[in-house]
C-alpha cells in the first residue's frame, strides 16, 4: 500500500524507491530537514512516520543521507560515528533498549512533524474518503434503535457499520449519553440511553492509511432543558472557525475565532481548550487549533474542526468535521455526494450538523 510517499523495492530489505510524483521530493526534503536539525539518521518503527516514508511492514525503517531501507537490524545501517539519531515517538521501551547505538537519541518528530503538515492531493483524497465514510455511517445512525440500548452496545454497532463500509481500521468510536456528554475523554460504558438524553457520537476510521473523525450531536426523544441554546453556540463557534481557515492564518487565530463566539455567549469557562487539530496518517497531529500554536496554515493541510462546550454533570456538545485548507478557505471533506444532507449552509456549517437531530426510537 502506498501512502503518497515511497514504495519499497521488491524483496526484503530493498532500498525505498520513491513512487512517481512526490516521493523523491519527500525523501530529499526529509534529508534536508535532518541536516538542518543535525540528525544523522532516523530509526522508525511501524507508525505514521514509518508510513509517511513508504514503510510497508518491516521491523524498522532507517533513513540516512545514503540509504532509506527497511531492516530488522537498524544498528547495522546507522552510520558509524553518528552523533544524533531520531527515533520514532511510538518506539517501545524494549526497542529503544535494543538499539546498540553510541548516539544521542532525539524524537524523530523534530524532523518529520513539520513535513507531515501539508498533504499531497492523493493524501487529501484518502482523508476525504475516511471523512465521507464516517459521515455516511452517522447519517444512517439516525435510523437505529437507541432507546434502552447501552453506550457500549451502540458503539460496537457503529464500529461494525464503519467496517462494513470498507474502512480498514476503526480508530475510535465514542457514544456518550446524558451527563457523559460533558466528559471529553469518555469511553462508552453500560449507561443506558433514555428519552430526554443528549447524545454525542463520533467516529474515526482509517482509509488507505489516513484518518478522519466526524462527530454529531443528537437528542433522544426531546432535548434536555437549555441544551439547544448551548448547542447553537457550538454551531456558531464551528462556523466561525471554518470561516477563519485559510492559507496564511495562524492556527491560534482559528481557535480565537471559535473562542470569541463561546466567550461572548457566557459559556467561556466551559469551552474545550482547543477548537481542532490536524488529521492525516494520525488522527491527532499538528497543527493544533489552540492558543499558542502559531503555525501558519497552508493549502493542503487537513484539519478536524471541533469546538466544544462541556458543562460538568449536565451535558456537553462537540461537532467535528474535516476540512482541507485551500487557497480561498476551507473545503469540507465529509460532504459525500451520496449523502445529500452533508452539504454546507450559507453559515458555513454542514447541514447535517446544523440541525439538532432528535432520535425517535
Amino acid at each position: 500500500m502506498t501512502t503518497g510517499g515511497g514504495r519499497l523495492a521488491d524483496g526484503a530489505g530493498g532500498d525505498v524507491r520513491p513512487a512517481e510524483g512526490t516521493g523523491g521530493g519527500r525523501l530529499a526534503a526529509v534529508r534536508a530537514a535532518m541536516a538542518a536539525a543535525g540528525v544523522d539518521a532516523l530509526v522508525l518503527r511501524p507508525s505514521p512516520d514509518f508510513r509517511f516514508l513508504g514503510g510497508s511492514g518491516g521491523a524498522f525503517l532507517v533513513v540516512t543521507p545514503e540509504v532509506c531501507e527497511e531492516t530488522g537490524e537498524p544498528d547495522l545501517l546507522v552510520p558509524a560515528g553518528a552523533r544524533r539519531v531520531g527515533v520514532d515517538p511510538e518506539m517501545r521501551v524494549r526497542e529503544l533498549f535494543g538499539l546498540s547505538l553510541e548516539a544521542e537519541l532525539v524524537p524523530a518528530a523534530a524532523v518529520l512533524a513539520r513535513l507531515r503538515l501539508r498533504k499531497e492531493p492523493d493524501e487529501v483524497a484518502a482523508v476525504a474518503r475516511a471523512a465521507r465514510a464516517a459521515g455516511e455511517v452517522l447519517a444512517r445512525a439516525r435510523e437505529l434503535a437507541w432507546f434502552g440500548a447501552t453506550e457500549r452496545a451502540m458503539a460496537w454497532r457503529l464500529a461494525g457499520m464503519l467496517l462494513e463500509s470498507g474502512c480498514e481500521e476503526v480508530v475510535s468510536v465514542v457514544v456518550a449519553a446524558g451527563e457523559h456528554t460533558a466528559r471529553p475523554a469518555h469511553r462508552p460504558g453500560d449507561r443506558v440511553i433514555n428519552p430526554g438524553d443528549a447524545l454525542h457520537v463520533s467516529l474515526c476510521g482509517r482509509w488507505d492509511g489516513y484518518c478522519a473523525e466526524v462527530a454529531r450531536v443528537y437528542a433522544v426523544a426531546e432535548p434536555p432543558d437549555d441544551f439547544e441554546a448551548m448547542y447553537s453556540v457550538v454551531l456558531a463557534a464551528h462556523a466561525a472557525a471554518r470561516r477563519a481557515v485559510r492559507p496564511g492564518v495562524a492556527a491560534s487565530e482559528v481557535a480565537a475565532a471559535a473562542r470569541e463566539v463561546i466567550d461572548g455567549s457566557g459559556y467561556g469557562r466551559f469551552a474545550a481548550p482547543h477548537a481542532g487539530r490536524g488529521v492525516g496518517l494520525s488522527h491527532q497531529e499538528g497543527p493544533w487549533l489552540r492558543a499558542g500554536d502559531d503555525t501558519l496554515l497552508e493549502a493542503g493541510m487537513t484539519l478536524c474542526v471541533e469546538p466544544a462546550i462541556y458543562v460538568p454533570e449536565l451535558f456537553g456538545a462537540r461537532v467535528a468535521d474535516v476540512v482541507a485548507c485551500v487557497p480561498d478557505g476551507a473545503a469540507p471533506l465529509d460532504a459525500g455526494a451520496e449523502a445529500g444532507a452533508w452539504t454546507c449552509s450559507d453559515a458555513g456549517v454542514p447541514a447535517g450538523a446544523g440541525t439538532l437531530w432528535v432520535l425517535d426510537r
